[in-house]
């Protein structure tokens, strides 16, 4: 009945102009200063191939997203109440207008309904197009252009227009001016190490002295092992945030996910000795793979992922035995000049949210380990993949995304090469915020260390420019703010966008197995698949108990749950010259509400 009605109000008629001509005047769309780090190489072959991305305007997105905080807030009488995939669909569907349009501007250029690859809803439109095409299309000139610290090539536009018929029908195009790299440095692995002598001497020295072996767990848990300050295991994991003996049952269809990237793939062999290694109960079990767009699956273990090895084992080593979906989506962004035309791929994140979308029953909690400079991703473009993350939570899911490994900066740990600019042609300082973590529909995970917990110096933290701040941050960012002494890096950053992080979990020394052997590794690329297992651990209990799973997390974060959280008050973030943002009490840029305990969430939350 529910879907009835929303088609039956979609179906209000809009007021358009006449029919759209097969040609007309070009209106730009978008321009942009080429982002800092990139150099013109060259002209882009005209036979390249672009797999043109075409995102058409949802009308009713602002009714899915009152529907959203509706079923998000604990104090609604709708919480919890998810909707279907057809009923998401029906929300963020195009016009009808506007897909007759598009699709005769697309046949005015030679493309037949065949030819067009559409979106579950329909709100995005998909070619194959040679570069000698696409520039016709929009107008433009594609160029190859080079990254001068990696040494990889793109083939982008800096501006692109449209016939003005169909101007209004089009909310963004890609890939033209997005220079985004979602490279693997910029996948928020912070630190990779063999585990080192130091661990295991200091193992054996309390082994041989009878030194301590635990340390009072300062989250009002059972004691934490020593050793947990050294090395962090699922083990260490679940004694600090107060869920030792919890184990899922699992319940009622209950799912967790990660997503893979840049040709990442996680290794079996490599899970089974981390299982014999941390779960011994999980030996012999493994997850689904799920390939998108071509997405490797290559388990010669001596090209194994660091990043999907990590996800993989702390967010299924948590969460078992709740069964685990490791989505690996094809597309590395460069181009290679030297090897005729390849095809170009597309932004690798919103192939995943195309391919989970179409899907009816996704996994109620994924982690997302990689991101982007949010400055370097077009505004158009972060907000359509942003609406794609809001439909996921609308239909129940609970998104995390690492919130970046650079403090309020760019990562460099030199302040004199720190490169802390917009990328407006202004070439103004200013902090950098990341992408997608700076959504305010997906949970952006922050980085803790040691015991007691402080907040680690690289946990991504600050402020969003693009996204303006959410109701559900109002009071708890606003008193940080407040806070702040009077003039505190203005200029810097937007006190008026989106905060980030709203949570944080550990960060550091995550000791896994990696091409056989067992390294340490870090970043908030361990804090957000740690800090899923956890949430998949609630949904667990909540479905158990015949209640739905928690679905987009922060409206309840912010409120209800607030106390279910170690508030951490030791740390900061330096970033861009500066010492960047401190821990204080409450809500902080650098660990958001604080790390989980579990054992305080759980009540909260059944």
């Amino acid at each position: 009945m529910r879907l009835v009605l929303l088609l039956t109000a979609l179906a209000a008629p809009f007021a358009f102009a006449t029919p759209a001509s097969s040609c007309g005047e070009h209106k730009l769309k978008e321009r942009i200063v080429p982002p800092r780090g990139w150099t013109l190489h060259g002209p882009a072959p005209a036979d390249h191939i672009i797999r043109l991305r075409i995102g058409l305007p949802q009308p009713n997105f602002p009714e899915l997203e009152r529907h959203l905080y509706a079923v998000s807030d604990p104090d609604s009488e709708r919480y919890g109440q998810h909707f279907s995939k057809e009923e998401v669909d029906a929300l963020v569907a195009p016009h009808p207008e506007s897909v007759s349009r598009v699709d005769s501007w697309l046949a005015s250029h030679g493309f037949n309904a065949e030819d067009i690859e559409r979106s579950s809803a329909g709100d995005w439109a998909t070619v194959r197009v040679p570069v000698r095409v696409a520039e016709k299309m929009l107008n433009t000139k594609y160029s190859v252009w080079k990254h001068a610290a990696s040494g990889d090539y793109l083939v982008r536009t800096t501006s692109y227009s449209v016939p003005e018929e169909v101007h209004s029908h089009i909310d963004v195009i890609q890939p033209t001016t997005m220079f985004g790299r979602f490279k693997a440095s910029k996948s928020t692995v912070h630190s990779f190490e063999p585990e080192s002598a130091a661990a295991a001497v200091l193992k054996n020295a309390v082994v041989s002295t009878g030194a301590a072996r635990t340390i009072d767990n300062p989250n009002g848990g059972p004691p934490v092992d020593a050793s947990c300050n050294t090395t962090i295991t699922v083990n260490c994991l679940k004694q600090l945030y107060n869920a030792v003996g919890v184990t899922a049952k699992p319940a009622k269809g209950n799912q967790i996910g990660l997503t893979g990237y840049l040709e990442q793939f996680a290794n079996e062999a490599d899970l089974q000795q981390f299982y014999a290694d941390q779960v011994p109960a999980a030996l012999n079990t493994s997850f689904k793979f799920i390939s998108v767009k071509g997405g490797l699956n290559d388990q010669n273990i001596s090209e194994a992922g660091a990043e999907a090895n990590l996800d993989v084992q702390f967010a299924f080593g948590i969460s078992f035995p709740t069964p685990g979906t490791f989505y690996s989506t094809a597309g590395r962004p460069p181009f290679i000049p030297d090897v005729g035309t390849p095809t170009d791929t597309n932004e690798p994140y919103t192939d995943w949210l195309d391919f989970v979308l179409s899907h009816p029953n996704p996994p109620q909690s994924i982690s997302t380990s990689y991101g982007d400079d949010e400055q370097t991703v077009p505004r158009d473009f972060a907000v359509r993949a942003c609406k794609g993350f809001a439909q996921l939570g609308l239909r129940g899911v609970s998104l995390m995304f690492s919130s970046g490994d650079g403090g309020v900066g760019d990562g460099d740990p030199d302040p004199a090469t720190q490169q802390c600019f917009t990328n407006d042609g202004r070439n103004a300082t200013r902090f950098i915020p990341g992408f997608p973590a700076s959504c305010p529909f997906v949970t952006a995970v922050g980085g803790t260390t040691r015991i007691p917990e402080f907040g680690i110096g690289f946990s991504g933290g600050g402020f969003s420019d693009y996204f303006s701040r959410p109701s559900y941050q109002n009071k708890a960012v606003g008193k940080f703010l407040a806070g702040l002494p009077k003039g505190t890096y203005k200029g810097l950053f937007n006190p008026r966008g989106r905060a980030i992080p709203d949570v944080s979990a550990q960060s550091n020394r995550f000791r896994i197995f990696l091409s056989g052997r067992p390294v340490l590794i870090g970043g908030t690329s361990a804090s957000s698949p740690a800090f899923a297992g956890f949430v998949a651990l609630l949904n667990d209990v909540r479905l158990a108990k015949g209640k739905k799973p928690l679905g987009f997390l922060n409206p309840l974060l912010y409120s209800k749950a607030v106390s279910g959280f170690n508030d951490i008050t030791t740390g900061n973030n330096p970033g861009c010259g500066t010492p960047g943002f401190n821990a204080t009490k409450g809500w902080d840029a650098i660990t958001g509400l604080g790390t989980p305990n579990f054992g305080k969430l759980v009540k909260l939350v059944t």
